[in-house]
């Protein structure tokens, strides 16, 4: 989907530019196409690039519109790489496998060294075809024609013999196709592109004066009058000229198309009175199904009201079952709540109750009696201990009191001496 949206933006912002450059622009690329054509074949691309590569000739539309986007992009690098070697540029043909974007940039890279100006971006070959494809190949194709110095020549015009024969009422039937070619003859010869401006001087001057003496001589006719008719009924069947029906010819389909356009005509007249008819028998039908509907309707109008208040009540009774449902599923939460909590006081019962009627516990309490009775025992005799050194201490500390005071006691004889 990314890739159609791409696509998209891509071929309206052509066309948009298609716009701004003028109505002509569309029809430029096949132009171009056209003008390249001719230039490959007179470089017979033919012999040596497409027999070389086993590929088939260039139609006229060939790059200008898209047809296989993989097979027109090996067409172009291929013929890209052909004219670039006949240019006088060494480049090495570009294989199948080949990176595309490399490829791209060594052909816009030889472009710009012949000279040549890319104003676009490389993204816009990948395709393979379009007006950038062939303006490369008609830039490159203009270099290798002037590598190989190619110059358009002077025609050569065959030297025009009258063959004094006589022509048959069968030969001188001209057809549409012989008149056509002969008119595409004169307009090929009118647009040739080299013309000897001296020759055509001269051709006219020269046709100038013999209309001038045509002219005189005709102002004085020596021509007998028999003869002339003689003359004539000789030359009347050579100047016979018969057209034979084609099929191709626009002529013969206007004419097809007047008889197609009375026949449809006449057609018509048949058609529009049976059309006219069915329409009224329709537009009756219709009526009548109108009429019919609106009674049934009158007749039908309690019973459909008693359906609506039915289908009322049945709306009411709806919401009212939902409410319900709803108030039902919160107490069935509520319910799953308080069951799961008297589940929880049945174990805790369970678990005091088959600890009551077990031995177990005096068992631990009896031994813990027993155990602190002991611990009771060893703490009497260590306060025992406790205290009987403190009493030692206490009359230790109570005789080196008096021993010291009767040591610090002075005689009175002794201070009355003094």
């Amino acid at each position: 989907m990314a890739e159609e949206a791409a696509g998209g933006a891509r071929r309206s912002g052509e066309e948009l530019e298609v716009a701004e450059r003028g109505p002509g622009a569309a029809y430029h690329m096949f132009a171009m196409m056209e003008d390249l054509l001719e230039k490959l074949k007179l470089l017979n691309y033919e012999e040596e690039a497409l027999r070389r590569h086993h590929l088939r000739p260039l139609s006229r539309h060939y790059f200008a519109l898209p047809t296989n986007p993989g097979e027109q992009f090996y067409m172009f690098c291929t013929l890209a790489a052909w004219l670039i070697t006949k240019a006088g540029h060494h480049f090495e043909q570009p294989q199948e496998y080949d990176d595309p974007n490399a490829t791209i940039s060594n052909i816009l890279s030889e472009l710009r060294s012949f000279g040549r100006s890319v104003d676009f971006p490389p993204s816009k070959l990948k395709a393979g075809y379009g007006e950038q494809a062939c303006y490369v190949l008609d830039c490159l194709a203009e270099e290798a024609l002037k590598h190989t110095d190619f110059s358009w020549k002077r025609p050569a015009y065959p030297t025009e013999e009258l063959e004094e024969e006589a022509i048959t009422e069968d030969d001188a039937e001209l057809t549409l196709n012989k008149l056509e070619e002969e008119i595409e003859e004169e307009e090929t010869d009118n647009e040739e592109n080299f013309i000897d401006l001296n020759v055509l001087k001269a051709q006219t001057y020269r046709s100038d004066m013999i209309e001038s003496t045509k002219q005189e001589e005709i102002l004085e006719s020596t021509t007998d009058a028999a003869e002339w008719n003689l003359e004539v009924e000789r030359v009347l069947p050579q100047l016979k000229v018969t057209i034979r029906t084609d099929n191709k010819d626009w002529r013969i389909h206007v004419d097809q198309m007047h008889q197609h356009k009375d026949g449809i005509e006449s057609a018509l007249k048949d058609t529009r009175g049976y059309l006219d008819k069915l329409h009224n028998e329709i537009s009756r039908t219709l009526e009548k199904v109108n009429s019919r509907e609106k009674y049934l309707n009158n007749q039908l109008e309690h019973l459909v009201q008693e359906y609506r208040t039915a289908q009322a009540q049945l709306s009411e009774a709806k919401e009212k079952y939902q409410q319900g449902s709803g108030g039902v599923t919160e107490r069935t939460r509520t319910l799953s709540e308080i069951t799961e909590v008297l589940e929880k006081v049945k174990q805790e019962m369970e678990e005091k109750g088959s600890s009551m009627t077990d031995g177990a516990p005096l068992v631990k309490i009896k031994q813990a009696l027993t155990k602190l009775k002991q611990e009771t025992v060893q703490m009497d005799i260590r306060i025992g201990v406790v205290e009987h050194t403190l009493l030692q201490s206490k009359l230790k500390e109570k005789s080196n009191m008096t021993r010291d005071m009767h040591a610090t006691m002075i005689p009175e004889t002794t201070i009355g001496a003094y």
